[in-house]
């Protein structure tokens, strides 16, 4: 993963609350697996199958995420583990096409937490975080990012 993305990933991870964290947890499933195949047609087999391993253990942060409480977790529960086991496959066989279906799956469960997350109001878990602004300014084309408050006391509080 890129400097840039794990910057990317750590912003909205200080911004999110409960909802927001999941769907950001199948974003990055989604770019470790995206990672991995890029690796196998490169021919990168060592990249490949560290690629579905993270992507298998942003799985199991699903996973402990989940309330079994509920229904729904249960069959969430079942669902992580049915691409988990598929992934294991694909990094063992080697074989691309065993994670396609996975990527497919996860996108579809993504968009339907991207719904639940625009409904959730609730405060971002991490209190205390650095404010970011970034918008189009003095410039065609050029992006500026203003980080507020950097000199109050930046101690996260979870």
């Amino acid at each position: 993963m890129t400097k840039e993305k794990k910057q990317e990933f750590t912003l909205r991870i200080s911004q999110a609350n409960k909802t927001g964290l999941i769907v950001i947890l199948y974003d990055m499933t989604l770019a470790f697996l995206e990672e991995a195949g890029e690796a196998f047609d490169l021919g990168q087999m060592q990249n490949y199958k560290d690629g579905i391993k993270k992507a298998e253990n942003c799985l199991d942060e699903l996973v402990a995420s989940l309330d079994l409480e509920y229904e729904i977790a249960l069959t969430l529960h079942s669902l992580y583990y049915f691409y988990k086991r598929q992934l294991a496959s694909a990094r063992v066989q080697e074989k691309k096409e065993l994670m396609e279906p996975v990527v497919k799956m996860i996108k579809e469960l993504k968009q339907s937490y991207e719904q639940v997350a625009s409904l959730d109001t609730s405060a971002p878990l991490m209190e205390n975080a650095q404010t970011v602004y970034a918008g189009l300014t003095y410039g065609k084309g050029s992006l500026n990012v203003d980080l507020a408050d950097q000199s109050t006391n930046r101690g996260f509080r979870i």
